[in-house]
């Protein structure tokens, strides 16, 4: 793919029909799916949608996805597009929410430098705002879920990969080169030491990760030690611990113990009174609850609170739609 460069801002020419519109769009831009949410400024959902993005690499394809979608939304809810006030769109990979551009990502269609928001705004006519999405479902949390009325707290996405959402003082932490929150390369004992290359897995990745404890799994598999399948997910893997199954609870000891050190290390720094653990890994109650107990073990230092998502999948979307009515507001589109 042609690499995008930023050439400045699009100007965005506001409609003054737009001063009345009460409705926003939350996009969560997905390796292989897009979700978009229709809602109103209060944050009540009015309608989703989705569909697959395999095969989609181009970031005008997905726009024009996101503008399907979004006539969709407006003809199921009867409402025209004079009705929309702003647009938030989250996306996996590091991104300049500043100036709405995508740096990089290693899975999402090998995007690097894409103005997304510019994208956007000249597409739909309309202020929009774009972020990372493990940041989104930390805007999520705080405004709508397990973390509402808590200003420092840690989002802890656990899925494929491991990344995080910091909220310091009620505010997003970017970092200066908009990578904060990468703590997938985190060092802990027992984690792999070897120099990680660009775009591959990171050594919290390796033993945390879905894929990560995948390989861990295989790597110790043998049909003596377990009846359960050589090609089982990390949910599957965490299943057969909760069953009693002796590897599962190995590999599942492991990630736990790897997650909790990252916690640990955290909260030594910031200072955060609340972890919130989402993603499609992290969900699962059986790495809640073993970090819970290795964390338990080292509470003469530090205390920090573990908690499952509130949100769940929808972190990311709820974010999006949250930043969207920020953004709104900011334009001064208020209903």
């Amino acid at each position: 793919m042609e690499q995008q460069v930023y050439n400045g801002p699009i100007p965005l020419q506001l409609d003054p029909q737009k001063s009345s519109a009460s409705y926003v769009i939350g996009a969560d831009i997905g390796g292989t799916n897009l979700r978009l949410a229709l809602a109103d400024m209060s944050g009540r959902i009015m309608g989703t949608w989705s569909t697959s993005t395999a095969g989609v690499r181009e970031p005008q394809s997905v726009v024009e996805l996101i503008r399907h979608g979004v006539d969709s939304l407006l003809c199921q809810a009867s409402l025209t597009h004079t009705a929309l006030c702003a647009i938030a769109a989250g996306a996996p990979g590091v991104t300049n929410s500043e100036l709405g551009i995508v740096i990089a990502t290693s899975y999402l269609m090998g995007w690097r430098n894409v103005p997304l928001r510019d994208l956007l705004e000249a597409d739909f006519g309309l202020p929009a705002a774009v972020d990372n999405d493990v940041n989104m479902a930390a805007i999520g949390e705080h405004r709508a879920g397990a973390a509402q009325g808590v200003s420092d707290f840690v989002f802890l996405a656990v899925g494929t990969g491991v990344g995080a959402g910091i909220m310091i003082n009620g505010k997003l932490l970017h970092g200066t080169a908009w990578t904060a929150g990468e703590i997938g390369y985190m060092l802990v004992p027992g984690a792999p030491e070897a120099p990680v290359e660009r775009g591959t897995p990171g050594a919290i990745e390796s033993l945390v990760g879905g894929e990560g404890i995948k390989k861990v799994w295989q790597g110790r598999w043998s049909e003596e030690r377990t009846p359960v399948s050589k090609e089982a997910t990390a949910t599957e893997i965490f299943d057969a611990a909760l069953a009693g199954d002796a590897l599962a609870k190995q590999v599942l000891q492991l990630s736990s113990r790897t997650l909790a050190y990252v916690i640990y290390n955290i909260s030594l720094i910031l200072n955060c009174p609340l972890f919130v653990l989402g993603g499609s890994v992290g969900l699962h109650p059986a790495l809640g609850n073993a970090a819970r107990a290795e964390l338990e073990q080292r509470r003469a230092r530090v205390q920090p609170e573990l908690v499952c998502s509130g949100l769940g999948s929808d972190a990311q979307l709820i974010g999006a739609i949250h930043l969207a009515i920020d953004t709104a507001k900011a334009h001064r589109f208020v209903a």
